[in-house]
């Protein structure tokens, strides 16, 4: 059979995930930012891959909770920012070998403003123009087939219990609904940012209503305040 593709061993597989700024609660009650790319949603669920020894791996198993903020192509700058520093102290081996220094005051690195949460003790980064703040619903192991990958990086699943957005991003008419040509994603693919260009094909699956899709978390999510986080 005739083709053109060639068997490549690529040291990395990020064809492009969406860049998420992920915001915790330090043990001493200070807040940490951490830029991660492996991250995808189902529903009002998203699933996040982070290296278990991270200081927001530790905050989000400790605390049970985080906000996911979303930046844009136009926050690329701030993300940069704080894109290889590490709010545990001593920096760990790993990191240190990348390059990583220690940074107590990411928000500050990063010129984000610290927004209050509705249902979470973790803050908001004011500046990202999506913000999901979240609890923790399971973690687990990946890699666990391999003696060498065992117990590096944590999947942390988290539930969605209240979604701020920017109103200029929301589809006209709409309340529920985000316009995919109004909102701009920061991606990254292969360690450096990129954008989405303008849609190339019409979707089928475009056809189908959103409501369709609609998740028994939303509802759920109506009754989470920060009292009950507390409690």
């Amino acid at each position: 059979m005739n083709t053109r593709h060639i068997v490549a061993e690529p040291n990395i597989l990020y064809f492009g995930t969406p860049v998420v700024l992920v915001s915790t609660v330090n043990e001493d009650g200070t807040h940490n930012l951490a830029p991660i790319s492996s991250a995808f949603w189902l529903g009002w669920r998203g699933v996040l891959g982070i290296a278990s020894g991270s200081q927001t791996t530790r905050n989000l198993l400790r605390t049970g909770e985080c906000v996911l903020n979303l930046p844009s192509i136009h926050e690329a700058s701030a993300v940069d920012r704080i894109a290889r520093t590490t709010g545990t102290y001593p920096v760990p081996k790993s990191k240190l070998a990348r390059g990583y220094t220690y940074e107590p005051d990411k928000f500050g690195r990063a010129g984000m403003t610290r927004v209050e949460s509705e249902t979470v003790q973790a803050p908001r980064a004011l500046e990202c123009p999506i913000h999901l703040e979240a609890v923790v619903a399971a973690s687990h192991g990946i890699g666990e087939d391999s003696a060498e990958l065992r117990g590096a990086i944590t999947l942390v699943e988290v539930r969605i219990q209240r979604v701020h957005v920017q109103p200029e991003l929301l589809m006209d008419g709409h309340v529920d609904r985000i316009d995919p040509d109004k909102w701009v994603p920061l991606i990254m693919s292969f360690q450096k940012f990129y954008g989405l260009s303008e849609q190339v094909h019409p979707s089928r699956l475009a056809e189908i209503p959103e409501r369709s899709y609609r998740s028994p978390d939303i509802d759920r999510a109506r009754e989470s305040t920060l009292v009950d986080r507390c409690a």
